[in-house]
């Protein structure tokens, strides 16, 4: 089923100490082109954020207001692509993998999403497989997004979501990257 991904990649990384979390490399690659390798079936890939070099071409855009939070990065994000399904992953996603991507958009069934949850078992608002139409209401319905809550934002939401798994552990301290 033909999808978009859109990738949040424009947050200010304070828990590393302002380094750009998305250019951080793991085993050779920046976390955000692991990411963006995942996403690579996408018929439209935006990342939303500030410019990059990245592995391969990819749309930009910036929420508005600028540093106005993830909420306004996905308003921003969903205004690219066309494609009824979107699949909205965070650039701090090191282990997500291509298969892991196919799981979100074939699990939809008649949920308005289906996401991963990280290994301790918390649900990933961020690496979640969205019908398009159920994400743009959601934001829609809370007016100016920004710095609102991802998790209050998408409360009202029918969404399911995988079994434990690493792919969902995003890395938000550098103790994350650790193996």
């Amino acid at each position: 089923m033909e999808f978009d991904a859109v990738v949040l990649a424009g947050g200010g990384s304070t828990r590393f100490g302002g380094v750009d979390k998305a250019m951080l490399v793991l085993d050779g690659m920046t976390l955000l082109d692991r990411v963006l390798t995942a996403t690579a079936g996408a018929a439209n890939t935006t990342v939303v954020g500030p410019v990059r070099t990245t592995y391969r071409e990819v749309g930009w855009t910036v929420e508005d207001p600028p540093a106005g939070g993830p909420v306004a990065g996905l308003a921003a994000g969903l205004q690219r692509g066309t494609a009824p399904i979107v699949v909205v992953v965070s650039c701090d996603l090191p282990w997500l993998t291509a298969a892991d991507v196919t799981t979100l958009v074939d699990g939809l069934a008649e949920a308005d999403g289906h996401g991963l949850r990280d290994s301790s078992g918390r649900e990933q608002q961020l690496a979640t497989a969205y019908r398009r139409t159920a994400l743009a209401d959601a934001i829609q319905r809370v007016g100016d997004p920004r710095d609102k809550s991802v998790r209050r934002t998408l409360a009202g939401l029918n969404l399911t979501w995988t079994e434990p798994t690493r792919s969902g552990d995003d890395v938000d301290t550098w103790a994350d990257l650790d193996d």
